[in-house]
């Protein structure tokens, strides 16, 4: 296909994937696999860590993992993710989820930076244990597997993959980030939580929904179930419109635990305080 001229750059169509070339750089059609989609099995792997040998996902049956790739040992923005990531460990084992991370360095190079972290203090983190493990893939076999390499310049970089992957085995969010770019640790944590809330619930998280606050309901499939939704009150749920429906959460978020309420209808339940505010 001929290229098309654009303003800042070139565009171009390959077998796999679109490409965009700029300021005399180029970035090249990925020719490994594709990058695992919601949905999919998260592809198995045998790997050697700073734990020892895993094999996913039999290692793992029953939780929740997130597995994330970094660029390399020894870099800035990675020590402070890898830091932050061990200073929540067990907030993310509470939530029944493991941490794995991955790089094509090995095993040695992965030793010895962490022992170097166990030095460094930054922000309130200071002298942490990385004790989940990190992958050596320094024959790129997983890296491949999941799609965490690109060509750039004809050199194969990593970057900032996530991949939340259920205890079934099957991915549930993934996340990309350039290399310079850090991960927002807390937002990854909440992720898996508002999956969790999800699957348990049987609803949907709203935007910036935080632990605590109400999920959404399905909307309903015909016309008579959007009536009966607006018709029938019920007193743990509300509606701002036959498809915009909210289920109350029995939870306390920490953020609003002292906030007064906005009730969309203020007549259904006068003496009932509710934990969120709604606007």
């Amino acid at each position: 296909m001929k290229n098309q001229d654009f303003s800042h750059g070139e565009f171009m169509l390959t077998p796999k994937f679109a490409v965009f070339r700029q300021n005399g750089g180029f970035m090249e059609d990925y020719k490994g696999n594709r990058l695992p989609m919601i949905g999919d099995m998260a592809p198995a792997f045998h790997a050697v860590t700073t734990q020892g040998e895993i094999n996913f996902p039999n290692d793992y049956s029953g939780k929740w993992v997130v597995l994330f790739s970094y660029q390399a040992d020894f870099t800035p923005v990675c020590t402070t993710e890898l830091m932050t990531f061990a200073s929540m460990i067990k907030e993310f084992k509470e939530l029944d989820t493991e941490l794995i991370g991955l790089s094509i360095d090995s095993v040695y190079s992965h030793i010895a930076w962490l022992r170097k972290i166990r030095e460094l203090s930054w922000k309130d983190i200071k002298h942490v244990d990385i004790t989940f493990p990190l992958i050596a893939d320094i024959t790129r076999e997983t890296a491949e597997k999941y799609a965490m390499l690109l060509n750039v310049n004809s050199v194969k970089q990593m970057f900032r993959a996530v991949f939340i992957i259920d205890p079934e085995g099957k991915i549930r969010a993934t996340l990309c980030y350039p290399t310079t770019i850090g991960r927002n640790i807390q937002e990854i944590k909440r992720i898996v939580m508002a999956v969790q809330k999800a699957d348990w619930e049987k609803a949907a998280t709203p935007a910036d929904w935080i632990p605590g606050e109400d999920v959404m309901l399905p909307p309903p499939g015909t016309y008579g179930a959007a009536t009966d939704r607006m018709e029938k009150v019920n007193e743990n749920m509300y509606c701002l419109d036959w498809f915009l429906s909210f289920k109350q959460s029995n939870e306390i978020s920490e953020t609003q635990e002292n906030e007064p309420e906005a009730n969309p209808f203020p007549s259904a339940y006068p003496t009932r305080r509710r934990s969120n505010n709604r606007r």
